[in-house]
């Protein structure tokens, strides 16, 4: 997914084609290197990322290794002196997140999270809407993540089912739902959460009758209370039954309210307070803002096209780039998956232990 992101660059913007150069590729043995590397078009493979990390022509490393060795890969490319694009969720805790924060700012180079539904649209209009004042005072919100990607019980373990791995629903999509509501209504206060795992064993490998059991969550659902006061409701789960890819957000405010559906993806929801509510119900009702594909400064695709999973990406890496080239501000730096990552720890053990939990106390 990375990849084919990367090799759109130019064409979204109207690039020269070898404005974007993925040079390299490591994965954790020589076999799949290859496969990877052919797959790529890339000049080099590698079973070892320092082979990668000591070429003087690698400006940024892309980290897509589980979730368990993104503190290792992190680390050793700041001392290395590159720049950092990093997949959610940024580590296993939050002290490994606050360690790599730390390297990454003594070492002086950039970084991103790969929080690519930020770049939507519709999120970014929404995003100035709220800024401006649109909802007035925010009163609450709701939120939600389905997949059905799990509900298949004799689907085999695999590290996104280990917690030692960095496994789990709160993990694998929480990550991204979480991060949508902090762009859009900034820092989370506390959390509480009840999580849970729907199916408890299965098979150790594919059409293997020796089942292991599952430790991490299948669904989790948080209240939430937001740093303005704002209330809210996130429910995440990898066991929705019929759902694709089924993200979504509701804000309601006492101006007026926002809601945003990945799944249609072309339009802004708004609903605005000030319209007239006369005669028979004058111009009141929620509105479809046309926000399709007009991303800022963009000459292909055609604007009118619907925004794609793979756009939201290369916008996301886009604007990475476009922050080194002109020594820019990075929107989505690893500090806010350090904020993600206090988030969801938080969560977890509010499951645990019942009750609220500040995420302050975990910073």
């Amino acid at each position: 997914m990375h990849a084919m992101a990367y090799r759109t660059i130019p064409f979204c913007y109207g690039l020269p084609a070898g404005t974007v150069n993925i040079l390299g590729v490591a994965t954790s043995n020589a076999k799949s290197a290859r496969v990877a590397g052919e797959a790529t078009g890339c000049d080099v493979w590698t079973h070892d990322y320092h082979e990668l990390l000591a070429r003087d022509d690698v400006d940024i490393v892309d980290v897509c290794v589980p979730n368990r060795l993104h503190q290792e890969v992190v680390t050793a490319a700041a001392q290395s002196g590159k720049h950092i694009y990093c997949e959610k969720p940024l580590a296993m805790n939050v002290a490994e997140a606050r360690r790599m924060v730390d390297v990454v700012t003594e070492a002086g180079v950039k970084s991103q999270m790969t929080f690519n539904f930020r770049y939507f649209p519709a999120v970014t209009r929404a995003k100035q809407l709220i800024e401006d004042g649109f909802l007035g005072r925010v009163f609450s919100y709701r939120a939600r993540y389905y997949r059905a990607s799990y509900i298949n019980s004799n689907k085999p373990l695999s590290w996104r089912l280990r917690k030692n791995e960095g496994g789990g629903a709160l993990i694998d999509l929480g990550s991204h739902i979480l991060d949508l509501i902090f762009y859009l209504l900034g820092d989370f206060d506390c959390v509480q959460s009840t999580m849970d795992t729907l199916i408890k064993q299965r098979p150790i490998k594919i059409d293997d009758s020796e089942l292991g059991d599952v430790d991490v969550d299948d669904i989790a659902f948080l209240h939430t209370r937001m740093a303005n006061g704002a209330l809210g409701t996130v429910e995440i789960s990898r066991m929705g039954t019929g759902t694709a890819n089924d993200l979504g957000i509701e804000i309601f405010g006492d101006k007026g309210a926002i809601r945003f559906n990945a799944a249609d993806p072309n339009w802004l929801e708004i609903y605005d307070t000030r319209d007239p509510g006369s005669p028979l119900g004058g111009m009141r009702g929620f509105k479809k803002i046309e926000t399709v594909q007009r991303y800022e400064g963009a000459k292909s695709p055609d604007w009118t096209m619907p925004p794609s999973f793979v756009r939201t990406h290369a916008e996301c890496q886009y604007q990475f780039l476009k922050a080194i080239d002109k020594d820019l501000p990075i929107q989505c730096d690893l500090v806010a998956g350090l904020h993600n990552q206090a988030v969801m720890a938080a969560a977890d053990r509010s499951s645990t232990i019942g009750g609220w939990v500040k995420i302050q106390d975990l910073l």
